[in-house]
């Protein structure tokens, strides 16, 4: 018989209150133990029970205080359903919103993982794969950051440049990227144009650059010496950007458009041109790359190359899990492109004569 309205309230505000089992969860729902336990453990073929069966299930479960046993599962299917997940550090921008794709999927199926920041420690980069190997991670994601080591188990690299045996590249077309800003700019007018280039440890920072110089010659525009500068520090806060402009506004060198790394140094970029009274976009123009949360809100909302940031953790993590659970393991996609989007927005406008 199903329990009153005010009794599930009861059993669900109350953790220490006697737990349902699977049987009886099923039998208040009126639904088999088996389409319960789909729904319950997240398993791929849940998909195919409709989603208001599967709310009602987990409605029901919250109510009537019903919990898997996730540690059963694991030993009855000698799984650990549980993913590594690499990261630089864990801040506003590239991290977050890759890690927030990843976190989707993975929660969607089911699966636990495993953040671990190595702030750029070489140590510590050799090392992290190895002890979640050892933990019994089912899959390695690399988030801009270096395959090193032996990898035993299915491994997805997001901004991985690198061919390496068992590992599936996610990377941006950086081509289309660098062409898609720097025709923009010279269709603005912009002829003196600065760069700020990525910090040397970054998966990104050479490939993007040689496409920078590529689609500037393509642009006929000519990159000055003097005009490019790179990030040295391995602060993932604005100040690098800070620091960068600073040092372009030393050169003494005009330019009337900046072209920066990533929104983040971008932003710290403006903050420098204006104490020294430059004007955004009446003086500079400035572009950024990434299109953060953020970017749409500053002052002025910031012209930048969407890289779908989410979409390629969501993607890292799809790909994984297919490889966990397709054979043979040698049958797998090496390489994932995806593509970039200009954003225009105020911090861009025409070049001043």
């Amino acid at each position: 018989m199903a329990k009153s309205k005010s009794a599930q309230s009861d059993t669900a505000a109350d953790p220490s209150a006697k737990k349902v089992n699977l049987r009886e969860l099923a039998e208040h729902l009126g639904l088999s133990v088996a389409t319960v336990s789909l729904v319950m453990n997240r398993s791929p073929a849940a998909k195919s029970i409709p989603q208001q069966t599967q709310i009602r299930v987990r409605v029901a479960a919250r109510e009537l205080n019903y919990r898997p046993n996730a540690m059963a599962r694991m030993l009855r299917q000698r799984r650990s359903f549980t993913i590594g997940v690499i990261v630089p550090e864990i801040s506003e921008g590239y991290a977050a919103l890759v890690l927030s794709g990843i976190e989707d999927h993975l929660l969607q199926e089911g699966y636990f993982y495993f953040v671990m920041s190595h702030r750029h420690k070489n140590d510590l980069i050799e090392e992290y794969p190895g002890l979640l190997q050892e933990r019994g991670v089912e899959g390695l994601i690399f988030v801009d950051t270096t395959c090193s080591g032996r990898i035993s188990v299915p491994a997805v690299a997001i901004s991985g440049h690198r061919h390496v045996e068992g590992v599936t590249n996610i990377t941006l077309n950086h081509t289309r990227a660098a062409r898609l800003a720097l025709d923009y700019l010279a269709e603005q007018g912009h002829r003196q144009i600065a760069f700020i280039k990525g910090q040397a440890f970054s998966s990104d920072t050479e490939v993007r650059w040689k496409a920078v110089r590529a689609a500037a010659q393509a642009a006929g525009l000519s990159i000055e010496e003097k005009l490019v500068v790179q990030l040295d520090s391995e602060s993932p806060t604005s100040q690098p950007g800070y620091e960068a402009g600073r040092r372009l506004l030393e050169n003494s060198k005009p330019f009337t458009a900046l072209f920066s790394f990533n929104d983040i140094s971008a932003i710290g970029a403006i903050r420098a041109l204006r104490e020294a009274g430059r004007r955004i976009p009446e003086d500079v123009s400035v572009v950024g790359f990434d299109d953060i949360q953020s970017a749409a809100f500053q002052n002025p909302s910031l012209t930048t190359i969407r890289q779908p940031l989410r979409e390629m953790g969501m993607s890292a993590a799809e790909t994984l899990l297919k490889r966990i659970a397709n054979s043979p393991k040698d049958d797998y996609p090496r390489s994932i492109v995806v593509e970039p989007e200009l954003v225009i927005r105020a911090s861009t406008g025409r070049a001043a004569k």
